[in-house]
């Protein structure tokens, strides 16, 4: 069950990290103001960051290796599990994945000056 539990964080970072690059653009197209929160940015990019490094020098993720390890290098039976780790994991050569993420950082790192982040005021006591 906690191999399961690591599947789905994993999938919900996938898709932070995939969808917040169209949802910068979109939210800006439509004004919205969470697009442009420094924090929320700062995450954003944090995150395909650390994907990119990893790939680049030959790091599996962490994620990756701890529900491995928990399901003794077993895919999951259900369905679900099934349907998300074949829409996680593919078997293509580790350079794709790491010109990939690269280029899919640099898109990201290229959306702050396009959509650049606000940082919020702080509140005064």
């Amino acid at each position: 069950m906690l191999a399961d539990v690591l599947l789905f964080i994993h999938l919900g970072l996938v898709l932070f990290i995939t969808a917040g690059l169209p949802l910068i653009y979109i939210g800006a197209a439509c004004r919205w103001a969470w697009v442009r929160r420094w924090r929320w940015r700062a995450t954003h990019l944090a995150a395909i960051v650390f994907v990119a490094a990893e790939a680049l020098l030959g790091i599996a993720c962490p994620l990756t290796v701890w529900e491995d390890a928990l399901r003794g290098h077993r895919p999951g039976t259900g369905m679900i599990e099934r349907w998300v780790d074949r829409l996680l994991y593919y078997d293509l050569p580790t350079w794709v994945f790491a010109v990939a993420y690269t280029l899919f950082a640099a898109m990201v790192a290229i959306a702050w000056v396009g959509v650049p982040p606000v940082k919020s005021p702080r509140p005064h006591p």
